[in-house]
């Protein structure tokens, strides 16, 4: 992990210390963890209690891409990542999910990403 250059980014990590130390994924209810960057985001579930990933995806995935129009925005992209995960969870198994922000906002992109998982039919 890259040392926080900026306040907002030291910020943002104690928020994230704080969420985590409440937030914790199982098998059953995994972890969405969400990460956005100036051009780019990603999720994840996340299995805590046995450290792995289950499934993931970014807005650079052919899915994803697939999905989006020329012209579109990245809380377009952000739309169609939140579809793809959920989707991903169905076939896996999972409805149900604990979503961790990772320390970010909850509006724009990751809100987007929120709300078109629960569109697709993902709990939380």
């Amino acid at each position: 992990m890259k040392y926080p250059q900026s306040a907002k980014d030291i910020k943002r990590l104690k928020k994230k210390k704080a969420l985590r130390a409440h937030i914790s994924g199982t098998a059953e209810v995994p972890r969405l963890v969400v990460f956005r960057s100036n051009r780019h985001v990603s999720a994840q579930l996340v299995n805590d209690t046995e450290h792995r990933v289950l499934l993931g995806g970014s807005d650079l995935q052919e899915e994803v891409k697939g999905l989006l129009k020329k012209d579109s925005t990245k809380t377009d992209a952000s739309k169609a990542l939140g579809k793809v995960i959920a989707e991903k969870a169905k076939a896996a198994g999972i409805k149900k999910v604990v979503f961790d922000r990772n320390g970010f906002k909850y509006h724009g992109r990751i809100k987007a990403i929120a709300e078109s998982a629960r569109a697709e039919g993902l709990e939380f």
